[in-house]
C-alpha cells in the first residue's frame, strides 16, 4: 500500500498547531501547575466525605458540605476586586498556599485521631474562602498567560480538557486510596499538588498589564460598582449568565439529585447512575479535543447550540429510556459541556477590559452558580409533589426553550471573535450589544 508522503507532514503541522499554546512558556507552567493541583483537588471531596462518615452521618456530612459551598459564594465578587487590584497572579498563588495549609493540618487531625466536626466545618470553610478568592482571577489570568491571542481558544481548550480529565480520574484515584490508606493520605496529597501549583504561579513572567499589580485607589464597594456597570454592559454576557444560572436551577440540580433515584428505580442502581456520570466527564473530555485548533466564527452562537445537548440526559431519564440511551445522552451533554464552556471564556476574555476582567469574571460567576443551592434543596419536595418524571422533564423542556430564546437573541447569535471586528492583537472591550 502506498503512503502519501505530502499528507503526513501536514497532519502533522496540524496536530503541532493545536497544541501550539504549549509552547507559549508561561501557558505551559501555569497548565502543568494548575492541571496538578486539579486533580488533588478533586480528589478531595471523597476523603472529607468519608473522614466525616467514619464518625458522624449525613447529617454532619451536609453541614461540612455546605460549609464547603456558601464561602465560595460569599467571597466571589470580593475575590474579583482583589484579582484586579492586587493581580491574578498573586492572588491565586496566595489561594493555593492557603488551600494547601487547610489540607495539610485537616490530614494532620485525621492522622492524629478523628477531627471533631467543628474543626472540619472550620477547615473547609477557610478552603471555601480560598476557592472564592481562586476562580475570578483565573479566568482573568488567562489572557495573559497567551502572546499569540489566536491560541487562547486552545487555551481555554487544554484547560478545561485538565478539568474533565480530573473530574473524570480524581474521584476513582480518591476512593480507592481512601479505601486503602485513608483519607488522611489523599488529603495530604492534595496539600502537595497544591504547592506544585503554587511554584508554577511562582514561575510565570506576566506581562504588567495581567499582572495589574499597581492597587486600586477607591474604595472596593466603588470598584464592585465599576465590575458590575461593566457586566452590564455586555449583553451576550449577561444574557448567558442568567441562562447558565437558571440551567443550574432547573435542570443540572434536579439531575443531580433525582438522577440517582431514576436510575435506582429504572436502570438497576448505583452502578448504572455512576457509568453516566462517568460517560459525561468522557464526553467532556471528548469535546475538549473535538475544540482543540478550532475558532467557529460566531463562537456564542455555536456555544449556546451546544447547551441544547444538556437536556438530553435529563429526558431520557423522565422517559424511562433504557441505559443506552440514558448514556448516549450524557455523552452528548458532556461534549455540549466543553464547548460551550470554552466558547464562552475565551469571548469573555477577548472582549473585557483586562483591568476589569476580575470584576466581570466574579459577576459571571456568581449568577452563574448562585442558584444552584437552591435548586439542590428544593428537587427534592419538588418531586415529592409533581413526581421525578415531572420535574426532570420540565428541566429539560426549560433547557430547549431557554436555549432557543438565547440564540435568537442578536447580540448572541452575530458575536463574533475579536479578530473579526479589531485584529488578532486587538483587545479593546466593548459596550454595546451590537455584534
Amino acid at each position: 500500500m502506498a503512503v502519501d508522503a505530502e499528507r503526513i507532514p501536514a497532519r502533522r503541522r496540524r496536530l503541532g498547531d493545536r497544541l501550539a499554546v504549549l509552547g507559549e512558556r508561561d501557558f505551559a507552567w501555569f497548565f502543568v501547575g494548575y492541571s496538578t493541583s486539579l486533580l488533588g483537588s478533586s480528589m478531595a471531596p471523597v476523603a472529607v466525605a468519608f473522614a466525616v462518615l467514619d464518625g458522624g452521618g449525613g447529617t454532619d456530612l451536609g453541614w461540612v458540605m455546605a460549609a464547603r459551598i456558601l464561602p465560595v459564594v460569599l467571597v466571589l465578587l470580593a475575590g474579583g476586586v482583589i484579582a484586579d487590584r492586587f493581580g491574578s497572579r498573586r492572588v491565586m498563588l496566595g489561594s493555593d498556599v492557603l488551600r494547601g495549609l487547610v489540607q495539610a493540618v485537616f490530614a494532620a487531625l485525621l492522622t492524629a485521631g478523628r477531627a471533631p466536626v467543628w474543626a472540619m466545618v472550620a477547615l473547609v470553610a477557610v478552603w471555601g474562602i480560598g476557592e472564592g478568592l481562586f476562580l475570578p482571577a483565573l479566568g482573568a489570568i488567562v489572557p495573559g498567560l497567551v502572546r499569540r491571542k489566536e491560541l487562547l481558544a486552545d487555551a481555554n481548550t487544554l484547560l478545561g480538557l485538565a478539568r474533565s480529565v480530573a473530574t473524570v480520574a480524581g474521584p476513582a484515584t480518591a476512593g480507592l486510596v481512601t479505601a486503602t490508606q485513608g483519607p488522611a493520605v489523599v488529603l495530604l496529597a492534595d496539600a502537595v499538588t497544591y504547592g506544585v501549583g503554587a511554584f508554577a504561579l511562582a514561575r510565570l513572567r506576566l506581562p504588567d498589564r495581567a499582572a495589574n499589580a499597581a492597587g486600586g485607589e477607591q474604595p472596593m464597594l466603588a470598584e464592585l460598582r465599576a465590575g458590575w456597570s461593566e457586566f452590564a454592559s455586555r449583553p451576550w454576557f449577561w444574557i448567558t449568565t442568567v441562562q447558565m444560572g437558571l440551567f443550574n436551577l432547573l435542570v443540572w440540580a434536579p439531575f443531580l439529585v433525582l438522577g440517582p433515584l431514576a436510575a435506582q428505580r429504572d436502570l438497576g442502581g448505583a452502578r448504572a447512575w455512576g457509568l453516566v456520570m462517568g460517560v459525561y466527564g468522557v464526553g467532556a473530555v471528548l469535546g475538549g479535543l473535538v475544540m482543540l485548533g478550532r475558532r467557529p466564527e460566531r463562537p456564542l452562537a455555536v456555544a449556546t447550540v451546544a447547551t441544547l445537548a444538556w437536556a438530553l440526559p435529563s429526558a431520557a431519564l423522565a422517559a424511562g429510556a433504557p441505559l443506552p440511551w440514558v448514556v448516549a445522552g450524557a455523552l452528548v451533554a458532556g461534549v455540549g459541556s466543553a464547548v460551550s464552556g470554552t466558547l464562552v471564556s475565551t469571548t469573555m476574555q477577548s472582549w473585557v477590559p483586562p483591568e476589569v476582567l476580575g470584576r466581570v469574571n466574579s459577576f459571571g460567576a456568581l449568577g452563574a452558580f448562585v442558584l444552584g443551592p437552591l435548586g439542590l434543596a428544593a428537587a427534592g419536595p419538588a418531586a415529592d409533589r409533581i413526581g421525578v418524571d415531572k420535574v426532570l422533564l420540565l428541566g429539560a423542556v426549560w433547557q430547549l426553550v431557554a436555549g432557543t430564546v438565547v440564540l435568537a437573541v442578536p447580540a448572541v447569535r452575530n458575536r463574533r471573535w475579536e479578530g473579526s471586528r479589531h485584529g488578532e492583537d486587538g483587545r479593546h472591550g466593548d459596550r454595546e450589544s451590537a455584534p
